[in-house]
């Protein structure tokens, strides 16, 4: 399974203004910390909005930020909302031509697959991707980094050797 780009630029995006939780961010500052092109980040911001993941600003002055507390907004959510639009595979399509399509038994088990990816990535949420992790507020904080020395990583963080021990340092 491989994710869109877009979604790729969405969660960035949404990290971006998880580390500037208190600020209003300009597409063009996001463009250059998560390393896209502003019209293409402009598509993702405009669906961000649209979906309720962020407000937007129009104006001189304007910019935007997260509609929700981070701890609120599920990676499952932001990815369902961007990668539901395309078919995992053709026979999940209206516009399904396969010529096994009546009589192939697999659509119920990727059909399972697919929910099991979206179901665990609803256990994680934003707040747990950007909470003490001082390389990535290193790179995406507008005023550079300012985490105290005594941060405790966040809940999923102390658990990342369990899950994917690779990983790790």
């Amino acid at each position: 399974m491989r994710l869109t780009t877009r979604t790729n630029l969405a969660l960035r995006t949404l990290m971006f203004c998880a580390v500037n939780k208190d600020k209003l961010v300009r597409k063009q500052d996001a463009a250059e910390a998560v390393n896209a092109s502003e019209n293409h980040l402009a598509q993702v911001i405009n669906k961000l909005a649209q979906d309720g993941f962020i407000v937007t600003l129009r104006g001189r002055h304007g910019g935007f930020h997260l509609a929700h507390d981070p701890a609120s907004i599920s990676v499952g959510a932001v990815f369902r909302a961007f990668e539901a639009e395309l078919p995992f595979i053709e026979c999940f399509s209206d516009h399904n031509t396969c010529p096994l399509k009546d009589h192939c038994v697999m659509r119920p088990h990727l059909s399972r697959a697919v929910e099991a990816f979206y179901s665990a990535l609803d256990d994680v949420y934003l707040a747990e991707l950007v909470a003490c992790n001082a390389g990535l507020e290193a790179l995406l904080s507008i005023e550079g980094p300012k985490l105290a020395p005594t941060c405790r990583p966040a809940r999923r963080a102390e658990q990342i050797t369990e899950i994917a021990p690779e990983l790790v340092n």
